[in-house]
C-alpha cells in the first residue's frame, strides 16, 4: 500500500504543471477499525457470538443480539460500560431472584472468587468455560482463595488478565 502511495505521490509531483503541495492521505485514516468478538447470552432476541468494532460498549452489543428480551431487566446491565475482545455478555431475566443473581457477588457487585459459580466467573472479561473451571480447580485444591492476588496463580491468568480482573473480583 505504501509503494502504490508512494508512486501516486511521485507521478503527481512529476507531471508538468503541478504544485508540489501534493495532498496525501494518512495511511492510518483509511484503516479498518480493529475487531472483537463478544458472546452475548441470557435475555437478548438472538444470543450468540457477534463481531463489534473496537472501542463498542454494551450497549452496541446487546442491540447487535437483537436487543432486549421482555422479560430482561434492563437495570441490571450497565449499557454504557466497553466490552472487550472475548467478553461474555450476559442479560440478566427480571424473574432471577436477588439469591440466583447475587449468589457469587459482594454488595458491591464484585464476583467472589471463593463462592462463584463457573457460570458467574465466566460473565468476567476474559474468563471464558475452560479458564472458569480452572479457577475452580484451583479454588479447590487450594482451600480457597487468601487473596485477590492469588488469581495469578491459575493456570491462564496472565498479569494483563489479572489488571482487567482484580477490579472486579474479591475474596
Amino acid at each position: 500500500m505504501l509503494a502504490g502511495l508512494a508512486v501516486t505521490v511521485l507521478v503527481t509531483l512529476l507531471q508538468p504543471g503541478s504544485s508540489s503541495s501534493a495532498v496525501v492521505p494518512h495511511p492510518s485514516a483509511s484503516a479498518a477499525p480493529a475487531t472483537i468478538y463478544v458472546h452475548v447470552l441470557g435475555a437478548v432476541s438472538d444470543p450468540g457470538l457477534y463481531r463489534l468494532t473496537d472501542g463498542a460498549r454494551v450497549m452496541d452489543a446487546v442491540a447487535a443480539a437483537g436487543g432486549f428480551t421482555a422479560d430482561a431487566d434492563q437495570a441490571g446491565v450497565n449499557l454504557a460500560r466497553f466490552v472487550t475482545d472475548g467478553e461474555q455478555v450476559r442479560v440478566p431475566t427480571t424473574g432471577e431472584t436477588t439469591e440466583q443473581a447475587q449468589e457469587g457477588t459482594d454488595a458491591g457487585g464484585l464476583v467472589n472468587l471463593n463462592t462463584a459459580s463457573a457460570e458467574q466467573l465466566a460473565t468476567l472479561p476474559r474468563i471464558g468455560p475452560a479458564l472458569a473451571q480452572r479457577i475452580i480447580a484451583w479454588r479447590d485444591d487450594n482451600g480457597g482463595f487468601r487473596s485477590v492476588d492469588d488469581l495469578r496463580s491459575v493456570s491462564g491468568i496472565g498479569e494483563k488478565t489479572f489488571a482487567m480482573l482484580q477490579e472486579l473480583v474479591t475474596v
